[in-house]
């Protein structure tokens, strides 16, 4: 039921995908982005996994970082369940040194069921503002650890709870009236961009995510993540070793 909705409603925002996480983060997603990888800093040579990949921004910022650190063997397989998010995501690469090198894929597939992977193969593997919108959390993580190498990274950038009181009101203002009539405005479409809103709300806070990335096999240093703009996001990180 789930997936259905999730397919739909991305079927529906491709397009303006890009445009519209501009509008409702007034910019600061390409910030949060930026920081996600340089957090990550890839070994030379790395080979990531970008599940809920859509448009490809996360898989561009990864080739960008290697190449300006002197890696040119460095690879992304981009994964998503929607082949309309993925096909945003393959015209950005049309025609690019990393499509014509092998350094970029691209499939259309299942966080929680990643049959066209097999254990062990990559370096990385990255889920950025993809997880909420996924059925069973746990059983993404689980994949997640199956497809890692042993000393692998589990990276997640996503929606997450603000716990000042006063901010947490204005982020809700925000999040509840501003982004719906954004999304009416710039995309012709407010009901699922109400959704979109909805499944941050719903999504675990960040020590309740941080537990089931623990519980799928990960180890997490400290808490387990990090809280950025508030905790308006947060990036979670679990090693498999």
């Amino acid at each position: 039921m789930k997936e259905s909705l999730v397919r739909n409603v991305f079927s529906k925002v491709a397009s303006n995908y890009d445009i519209m996480n501009d509008a409702m983060s007034m910019g600061v997603h390409r910030l949060w982005k930026d920081h996600f990888i340089r957090s990550m800093a890839p070994a030379r040579g790395a080979k990531l996994i970008d599940v809920a990949g859509g448009t490809g921004d996360i898989a561009q910022r990864f080739l960008e970082y290697q190449d300006q650190n002197g890696d040119s063997t460095s690879s992304v397989h981009m994964v998503d369940i929607n082949p309309d998010m993925l096909r945003e995501g393959e015209q950005r690469f049309a025609n690019t040194k990393w499509q014509s090198d092998k350094r970029i894929g691209f499939t259309v597939g299942n966080a929680e069921n990643l049959e066209f992977v097999k254990d062990e193969e990559f370096d990385v593997y990255t889920i950025a503002f993809g997880i909420r919108n996924c059925t069973h959390v746990d059983r993404v993580v689980r994949e997640a650890h199956r497809v890692l190498k042993p000393g692998g990274r589990f990276m997640c950038l996503e929606f997450s709870r603000v716990s000042n009181p006063i901010l947490a009101s204005l982020y809700d203002m925000h999040s509840f009236y501003v982004i719906p009539k954004l999304g009416e405005l710039i995309a012709n479409d407010r009901a699922s961009y109400e959704y979109l809103v909805e499944s941050i709300r719903k999504f675990p806070a960040q020590n309740e995510f941080a537990q089931i990335i623990r519980n799928e096999g990960f180890t997490t240093i400290g808490k387990g993540y990090e809280n950025l703009t508030f905790g308006t996001v947060a990036i979670h990180t679990g090693y498999k070793f």
